[in-house]
């Protein structure tokens, strides 16, 4: 799986406090954009078809007192275990840079399926785990919280699918959310009333259009055009562009691909791109956008980079490869739960703990959890250029009410 979404390289000490994801309020720097898209592919199904591999078996990692169940597909086929055993890999490495963590992790590989997940939460909760960290893929998700929530356990998961959040279950990805608001708060400051968009016609969409148009709301504008596409993108990008007269800002939500692909088929309506501000969330953080001449100085929502910069090179220099884009989210989980264990006693893990409206500092920038399981990210705001992307806004420093 390729590492998707999104300062310098942290010396251990305070500096490295901060990075790893304490604490209530720090100020906090993200990397995003292709994690939703790694993600997605998990978020709701299956490893890639093929046998998995041999169950991997049960581990401890660290000497604390504190028990922290962790459950990653770790032998699913395909992209889902790599991405598994990248996480896992994070996962000891926040463990190891954490200076004398009280907690000790044990690691259990559901193989991807939801008994798998539900054996993995059954052993760890045997064993004294007072937390779990995991699963991945949504359909695990409430197999594990069918036996944590009746012991009033939380389960902090990975899956991108805000549907299997709630009551106990926090998810600690990117979700699609989190940048729609980033994009439109943002658009809106800069003076842009009437918006149009074109999204797909998959889960994916569905939760961006009801994102979409909230926020537009919330901020008095308008929506003057709003199209979902399949195979045809033909017929919905003659509509849009029928209608951008009328728009200020047009949004694009999809993969690298499917933008550019899109973006084409609204040129190829009729559309001058050029003549509006064109919009998108942290799945534009793709080399394909980058090398569109048409996609040039639009805007994205996206963790800021540098968080995920220097955490892939510590993680070079200890595993010898390249993190999937993912991993942060087992470094950040685990970290939290360090310092968690750390300042907060005994009430470490309780929900009012997690739900803190102050938030928490991570490698990919502040993020906090909120009553219903979904989170919410500081997000910064960025610009499509020709190789690359550049910050306009960068990501904020506190969380507001």
């Amino acid at each position: 799986m390729e590492g998707p979404h999104h300062r310098n390289s942290l010396p251990s000490g305070t500096t490295r406090r901060t990075a790893l994801g304490l604490l209530v309020g720090a100020p906090l720097l993200s990397a995003c954009s292709g994690v939703q898209q790694s993600l997605s592919q998990f978020s709701s199904g299956n490893p890639e078809a093929g046998p998995a591999g041999p169950q991997q078996q049960p581990q401890a990692v660290g000497t604390g007192q504190v028990k922290i169940g962790l459950i990653l597909p770790l032998s699913a086929s395909g992209n889902a275990g790599l991405a598994a055993q990248s996480m896992r890999n994070a996962a000891e490495m926040a463990l190891a840079e954490f200076q004398n963590p009280n907690i000790q992790l044990l690691i259990k590989d559901d193989g991807g399926s939801p008994q798998g997940a539900s054996q993995g939460a059954q052993q760890a909760l045997s064993e004294g785990a007072e937390i779990i960290l995991g699963p991945l893929f949504a359909g695990s998700v409430p197999a594990v919280a069918q036996l944590t929530r009746p012991r009033g356990t939380s389960v902090i998961a990975f899956s991108t699918d805000s549907s299997v959040a709630g009551r106990g279950v926090y998810l600690l990805s990117f979700l699609p959310e989190s940048d729609i608001n980033r994009i439109v708060d943002y658009s809106a400051g800069i003076g842009k009333r009437s918006f149009a968009a074109m999204v797909p016609d998959n889960a994916y969409g569905n939760v961006v259009e009801a994102a979409f148009k909230q926020a537009v709301g919330r901020k008095n504008g308008r929506v003057v055009a709003f199209e979902k596409y399949g195979a045809d993108r033909a017929t919905p990008a003659r509509t849009v562009a029928q209608a951008l007269g009328q728009a200020d800002a047009l949004l694009i939500a999809d993969d690298g691909d499917s933008v550019v692909a899109t973006a084409d088929a609204l040129t190829a309506a009729g559309a001058n791109l050029r003549n509006i501000q064109l919009l998108g969330t942290g799945l534009w953080d793709n080399p394909r956008v980058f090398a569109s001449p048409v996609l040039q100085g639009g805007l994205y929502a996206a963790p800021d980079p540098s968080g995920f910069r220097s955490f892939a090179g510590r993680y070079r220099a200890k595993y010898g490869g390249e993190p999937v884009r993912t991993a942060t989210l087992a470094y950040d989980a685990v970290a939290l739960m360090a310092a968690l264990a750390r300042t907060q006693g005994a009430q470490r893990f309780a929900p009012e703990t997690l739900t803190n409206p102050s938030g928490f500092a991570g490698i990919d920038g502040l993020f906090r959890f909120r009553s219903d399981g979904t989170n919410e990210r500081g997000l910064a705001v960025m610009k499509v250029a020709s190789g690359g992307s550049t910050p306009v806004a960068g990501s904020p420093k506190s969380f507001g009410a």
